[in-house]
């Protein structure tokens, strides 16, 4: 029987410092916005964009809203794309898309599709972990840490009450 070992890539305070540094970018590519929108793929995505709402919350006065995506990520057209935030109110803003890591770039690329319905100011994206195994033609505006891995090897974003890290097995 195989056991599969983790090996501890970031702790929550390297975690921390990512977001903050990602908090900063957003803030000077955003400087002028009186609102953006920090929309999160659900779960990791959601969890890492509500730690980058409270760090750009501590650093500026652009006022936040925090919105959840869900999406199925096995099979992205098999159900209809959900936000938590009636699309409309987006109508003319800034959309930061967060999601924790990137593999192929398949959930952010379909994410991006749902708010493509709307006419935005502008989308950035943000990812916590760049994989960099594209096999979509989507790349990320602010990079938490890029990894170079084997298609093999998994990576797991904790963020939770217990503790964040990142976790290579």
């Amino acid at each position: 029987m195989e056991t599969s070992e983790k090996t501890l890539l970031f702790n929550r305070k390297q975690i921390q410092q990512r977001i903050n540094r990602i908090a900063y970018q957003i803030y000077e590519d955003c400087y002028d916005e009186k609102e953006i929108f920090i929309a999160g793929i659900q779960k990791g995505g959601y969890k890492l964009a509500a730690k980058i709402e409270k760090a750009v919350n501590e650093i500026c006065s652009i006022k936040t809203k925090l919105v959840e995506i869900r999406i199925d990520k096995m099979n992205p057209i098999a159900k209809p794309i959900e936000i938590s935030e009636e699309p409309e109110k987006m109508k003319g803003k800034t959309v930061i898309l967060v999601d924790d890591v990137l593999n192929s770039g398949k959930t952010l690329i379909y994410s991006l599709r749902k708010l493509l319905n709307v006419d935005l100011k502008k989308i950035r994206t943000v990812l916590l972990i760049d994989r960099d195994h594209k096999r979509y033609p989507i790349f990320a505006d602010f990079v938490g840490h890029t990894l170079s891995t084997t298609l093999q090897e998994h990576v797991s974003v904790e963020l939770g009450e217990k503790g964040d890290a990142v976790y290579l097995s």
